[in-house]
């Protein structure tokens, strides 16, 4: 009988080991884990301001620092990093329409728009770069499987890179 009551704690034991192991697993390739990961791998430190889209599995990082911008899509498999100086300008769009933006040598256009029902905010990104001239990342998106945030935390994300943008295009 104790030799019974000791295989069944032995199992026990492994199948509690195993499903740790699993959890501990799935929880590392947790798609915003990763892409954080890749985007600390990119710039090599921790960014400054990020914004991450994991339904496309893209996203975006400003390391001041550093000097540089990482742009990461492919679950953050592929990116590319830029100097500041390659920075073109940004833009917020709302359901397609371009609501804000800031270019490099023009006036900032504000953001002077409330969309509490938007369907879609986009952060379009551009830089001097002729294979990759922009970059776009959903910071809301009604249409996904699981829609994460609002469209207002997306507006004050957007507001937030352009004003960061913004100042490095004076500098």
């Amino acid at each position: 009988m104790a030799e019974a009551i000791r295989v069944f704690l032995l199992v026990a034991l492994v199948a509690a080991a195993a499903t740790t192991g699993v959890l501990a697993l799935v929880w590392w390739l947790e798609p915003e884990r990763r892409m954080r990961r890749a985007m600390l791998k990119s710039l090599g430190a921790p960014a400054e301001t990020e914004a991450y889209s994991t339904a496309e599995g893209r996203a975006a990082g400003l390391d001041f620092d550093g000097g540089q911008v990482a742009v990461l899509w492919d679950r953050g498999a592929a990116g590319l990093v830029y100097g500041f100086e390659e920075i073109e300008g940004g833009e917020v769009i709302v359901d397609g329409h371009v609501l804000a933006r800031v270019r490099r040598g023009e006036a900032r256009k504000s953001l002077d728009v409330l969309a509490p029902d938007a369907d879609q905010v986009v952060l379009r990104l551009m830089f001097a770069d002729a294979r990759h001239p922009e970059f776009e990342l959903d910071l809301w998106n009604a249409g996904a499987a699981t829609p994460t945030g609002s469209p207002a935390e997306a507006l004050r994300l957007g507001r937030r890179w352009l004003s960061h943008l913004e100042a490095l295009l004076r500098g």
